[in-house]
């Protein structure tokens, strides 16, 4: 373990802490409605990241331009921009459908119907400028694949393709029944029983193409909908993710579990605290840092008395938006100050 890196146990309670401010103190999750400027930012990153695990070549201001003004910038293949896309209308489908499902709900945390539409939605773009060459006409977009699968380095077998239409019945009824763990009120951790169930569902492998962006998709879905905030696993995270994913195919959750406990601790202080909390409000120094604050120089003006702010009898710091941004006045003041002082003086 690096040095100064927290433990998977601290990892865990620090996420456990950060959720139940979240909902004890700011009121829970804001919809996609409420803070459409929030959700955009992620899902602007997650369409970068989920399908660059993939390959995909885009970059974020690529991302960011396709998916917010609909202008293909830069010189990729069409397949790239597609693959965005797709992923990035799959996104938006996911959070609103999360958090009102309407007439697709049928009384359980995820339904057939849904895992069908998320991958629908994902592969339907690319799938009509680059469809995978061995798919047959009943192996598209929201079909589960006829033909059998390599074995994945590693050595997992998925199913043979007869039985996967009963192995993704039988991985909804796990989400279902894991609705206790998924609520906080089991006894294995939140991170992973979200890491059994996103491995179970790679595991099937129920489509010929684009499961990984589905998993990935469906996962938030969960997260979403049991007030949880989404999780992105970044590009340059791959080699750990999948090296996580070979040791959860033995039944060895943890390492997969620290993965998606730190994205939603990250998502949830880079984006949606922030978003929450009003300018005067007491929040982690964590949702606080900016380009010009690293968290360790808040929390060194905060115990210097530089930066107004308390510390919780959890350990925390909390400050404001409003104190950090006096802070930062006068530090740039002290700065002015000091650099006046050091001008040489005409002598009189």
């Amino acid at each position: 373990m690096a040095r100064g890196r927290p433990s998977r146990a601290t990892v865990y309670a620090r996420l456990d802490s950060a959720i139940a401010e979240l909902n004890e103190r700011l009121g829970g999750l804001p919809s996609p409605k409420e803070s459409e400027y929030v959700w955009s930012d992620i899902w602007h990153l997650e369409a970068h990241h989920s399908t660059a695990l993939e390959g995909n070549t885009l970059v974020l201001r690529e991302v960011e331009a396709l998916l917010e003004k609909g202008r293909a910038v830069g010189a990729k293949p069409l397949k790239e921009y597609m693959e965005v896309q797709g992923y990035g209308t799959a996104a938006r489908w996911v959070y609103a459908q999360a958090v009102d499902p309407g007439d697709w709900s049928t009384g359980g945390l995820i339904s057939i119907q849904e895992i069908r539409q998320v991958h629908s939605l994902a592969m339907i773009p690319v799938w009509q400028v680059a469809p995978h060459p061995d798919a047959t006409d009943r192996e598209g977009p929201g079909m589960f694949r006829e033909q059998d699968i390599h074995p994945f380095e590693g050595g997992m077998t998925p199913p043979s393709w007869p039985l996967v239409q009963s192995r993704v019945q039988d991985w909804a009824d796990e989400v279902n029944a894991a609705a206790a763990g998924l609520t906080g009120d089991g006894r294995e951790p939140l991170p992973e029983v979200l890491a059994r169930l996103h491995n179970s569902f790679e595991k099937v492998h129920p489509f010929i193409d684009g499961n990984g962006r589905a998993g990935r998709l469906l996962l938030n879905l969960l997260l979403v909908r049991c007030g949880y905030p989404p999780i992105i696993v970044l590009k340059q995270q791959r080699p750990a993710y999948l090296s996580a994913m070979q040791k959860a195919d033995g039944g060895d959750y943890g390492p997969l579990g620290e993965i998606l406990a730190r994205a939603m601790y990250d998502n949830l202080n880079r984006f949606i605290v922030p978003s929450l909390a009003g300018p005067a409000r007491l929040v982690p120094l964590a949702t606080l840092v900016d380009k010009e604050f690293s968290l360790a120089a808040l929390r060194q003006a905060a115990q210097r008395g530089r930066l107004d702010a308390i510390q919780g009898p959890d350990g925390i710091w909390r400050s404001s938006r409003k104190a950090v941004e006096e802070y930062r006045r006068t530090k740039r003041r002290r700065r002015t100050s000091l650099a006046a002082d050091s001008r040489p003086r005409r002598a009189r």
